[in-house]
């Protein structure tokens, strides 16, 4: 196996690498578009993303990697050995990376029936695609602008729901397909139909870095990789080791996040006040509000995460103007908070029951 750039050892593009992060932790947010110019390791990040994720735990012998502890989203198959009396087995499974090549074809990337088989032999067979192989890693789009919309729609559908659900004369068959969606273009090359922007929950626009000593660094871990990737990944082990397990704490902490009433006046009051169409915004914003929270260790949402989250969800979701970039920055988006917050009405800030409460995690150091 090859050697694979270290996450941390990535220099500046924080807002990138937090975005990353942030899907790491929750999947469900929605994956997330990076915009920007060549060789701003876009591409690097998310290899890097996938190579220090934890494993997972999977249905032995099952084709998508089953998660044994989510029955209502095992696939057709281990379902039907479940109601054969069969007990299903368990096994550890590293995180997957799939690179969706831009030529791919809807059958390609939802899998197909044989339906000849159906007919001749009364069997039903499904041959697994992209999604299938993408469960519960990440999905790596390059260039997705110039990926076909039909088939962007389907992957930004499977995204959203977690299933991948075929239907052939007569026969289905369904499959879960959660993945970090990760997406990259070029603007130069032309741009996403506003419908399918809005989809990308988070998007980061990158540039060149142009502080002097982030460009040294660049040149020197880069070249030091290149020279020897063993000795370099074997520098930058403890720290991807470390965020390894920050993010697989993380997962476990996300769903018990509570949040109060104030913090979700809060959200609609930002997105009401930026003019931002439909009500995706304010669901993604709370999402990864909740995983920033979760990745420092913390039980429940601050003024902060709320802004950081809001600093990934917004950009894209703006209306086109002069303004748009200072409105989109953190410091405004936190001054809009308090000015936002002064206006609400008091009202006891009692805190929104998560679904299931589990123990705390100890405090950790801030991710961004």
């Amino acid at each position: 196996m090859p050697n694979i750039y270290p996450f941390p050892a990535i220099a500046g593009q924080e807002r990138m690498k937090r975005a990353l992060l942030l899907n790491a932790v929750n999947p469900r947010i929605g994956g997330v578009l990076i915009r920007g110019e060549r060789g701003t390791a876009k591409s690097t990040a998310a290899r890097a993303l996938a190579a220090l994720l934890p494993e997972v735990r999977a249905v032995g012998g099952c084709r998508f990697g089953c998660d044994p502890d989510r029955p209502t989203s095992w696939c057709t198959e281990c379902r039907e050995r479940s109601a054969g009396g069969e007990t299903l087995p368990v096994e550890k499974r590293r995180t997957a990376f799939v690179d969706l090549p831009v030529s791919a074809t809807e059958d390609r990337v939802v899998g197909t029936m044989d339906i000849e088989r159906a007919i001749q032999k009364g069997e039903r067979w499904f041959e697994p695609g992209i999604l299938a192989a993408a469960n519960r890693g990440l999905l790596y789009i390059d260039e997705v602008n110039l990926l076909d919309d039909h088939v962007v729609d389907i992957l930004l559908d499977s995204a959203a729901s977690g299933m991948n659900i075929v239907e052939r004369e007569g026969i289905s068959f369904a499959h879960p397909a959660r993945f970090i969606l990760v997406g990259t273009m070029n603007p130069e090359e032309g741009d996403l139909r506003p419908q399918l922007l809005d989809r990308f929950s988070l998007c980061v626009d990158v540039r060149g870095i142009s502080d002097l000593s982030d460009r040294v660094a660049i040149m020197e871990r880069n070249l030091a990789f290149e020279s020897d990737p063993e000795t370099f990944c074997s520098q930058w082990h403890g720290q991807e080791l470390e965020l390894s397990e920050e993010i697989e704490s993380a997962r476990d902490l996300v769903d018990t996040v509570q949040y109060s009433p104030r913090d979700l006046l809060t959200i609609a009051g930002l997105t009401t006040s930026l003019k931002v169409d439909g009500h995706r915004a304010d669901l993604v914003i709370l999402k990864a509000a909740r995983a920033q929270a979760a990745l420092e260790g913390r039980s429940s949402l601050n003024d902060l995460d709320i802004a950081l989250a809001a600093e990934l969800a917004l950009p894209h979701r703006l209306k086109h103007g002069p303004l748009q970039q200072a409105e989109a920055s953190l410091l405004n988006l936190e001054g809009q908070i308090e000015q936002i917050q002064a206006n609400l009405p008091p009202q006891e800030d009692s805190a929104v029951p998560a679904p299931q409460e589990r123990t705390n995690r100890s405090e950790k150091k801030k991710i961004t």
